[in-house]
């Protein structure tokens, strides 16, 4: 049997990772890692790749960034040559990036299975180019790995055959819950008492200088009674210098590799964000969590995790912070099979289907 991985950004290795772990213990399974280039990232160094428990990329297709337009056609491109040379037995794309959608219609166009980790999940929001790359890959996977119920129920409705559909739970926790132990032993970097944990990069957030400004000024105002931590990325700290907007009582980092990031994350009196995978392993931490965004595709994380739905509501903001003063935040549980065994049932599923 062999399967090819198409990766495209850091989240994606992560969720890939547990399942190339998976399929290493299972007898006659060939794999092959291609990194589409589409993000580059300086954090995914070798340790990156030693941390997770994975060799480095076989292929880098080096896309870069660009338009989605030119992006997407760009992996289609590089990819194709690589699929007819290697010839797989199915290829595994992961999330809703494109290189996810993008890889699904080269082997829908050659004929090859593609199966699609993290299947299922729906913002409602055509707005969003990742509800866009959901939408196409979903149509065109032959097997669907879904995280949650929900993406069960989305697919059945959007007319996929239930043998396509495989709930397993969650490849992200099955990452957190492998490296959570070196995070524990890491701890934080720096002592700085009781802290908000944040992280923006949505270009609804950071690209508009009046949205990005009341974001950081609800910030600030909580700094007297709880301190803020921003590991800011690139695009915001950009955005913050080119408006001139104000934050010394921030305590601003460079972007952190994964395992110290956790170390942060999982201390947290809360976290405020717009990231999809942070509602999720704040959900498994039980670290409550606020999110700066008009909807989720990931709802289990608002109703039966600890994730509020903020939006551009900054009283909203200020309410659940002071909330999370008095302690008195959102309690949540842990969906099922979030449970760090995602990628064995994704394993299993594989070898009854391919044999």
């Amino acid at each position: 049997m062999h399967i090819l991985h198409v990766v495209g950004a850091r989240p994606n290795f992560m969720k890939a990772a547990p399942v190339v772990r998976a399929l290493q213990r299972r007898k006659g399974v060939k794999q092959v890692l291609v990194h589409t280039g589409q993000h580059y990232d300086a954090n995914m160094s070798d340790v990156f790749f030693q941390q997770l428990g994975i060799p480095a990329p076989d292929v880098n297709l080096a896309v870069g960034s660009g338009s989605h337009a030119r992006q997407t056609a760009e992996i289609m491109g590089r990819f194709e040559p690589v699929l007819l040379q290697v010839k797989p037995d199915l290829v595994l794309v992961y999330g809703d990036v494109n290189s996810t959608a993008a890889a699904a219609l080269v082997c829908a166009k050659l004929l090859i299975k593609v199966g699609h980790v993290e299947a299922g999940l729906r913002s409602f929001d055509r707005a969003m180019p990742e509800e866009i790359n959901r939408l196409v890959t979903d149509q065109l996977s032959d097997l669907l790995f879904t995280p949650s119920q929900d993406g069960n129920q989305n697919l059945a409705r959007e007319g996929i055959p239930p043998e396509k559909i495989h709930f397993v739970g969650n490849v992200m926790i099955d990452t957190l819950v492998q490296l959570l132990p070196a995070a524990i032993h890491v701890g934080k970097n720096g002592q700085v008492g009781r802290y908000a944990l944040v992280t923006l990069h949505r270009p609804s957030n950071v690209d508009d200088p009046r949205v990005l400004k009341r974001i950081l000024e609800s910030l600030l105002a909580v700094t007297e009674d709880l301190a803020v931590v921003f590991p800011v990325h690139p695009r915001t700290r950009q955005r913050i210098a080119e408006f001139g907007i104000k934050v010394d009582q921030l305590r601003l980092l460079d972007p952190l590799p994964y395992v110290e990031f956790l170390a942060w994350q999982r201390s947290a009196a809360g976290v405020i964000t717009d990231s999809g995978g942070i509602q999720e392993e704040t959900t498994y931490l039980q670290v409550p969590c606020l999110t700066l965004r008009e909807n989720t595709e990931r709802p289990i994380t608002i109703t039966q995790g600890t994730n509020v739905l903020i939006g551009h509501d900054m009283e909203k903001l200020r309410n659940e912070l002071a909330k999370i003063l008095a302690g008195h935040a959102k309690k949540g549980s842990v969906p099922p099979r979030w449970d760090g065994h995602a990628s064995e049932r994704i394993a299993d599923v594989l070898v009854g289907n391919l044999e």
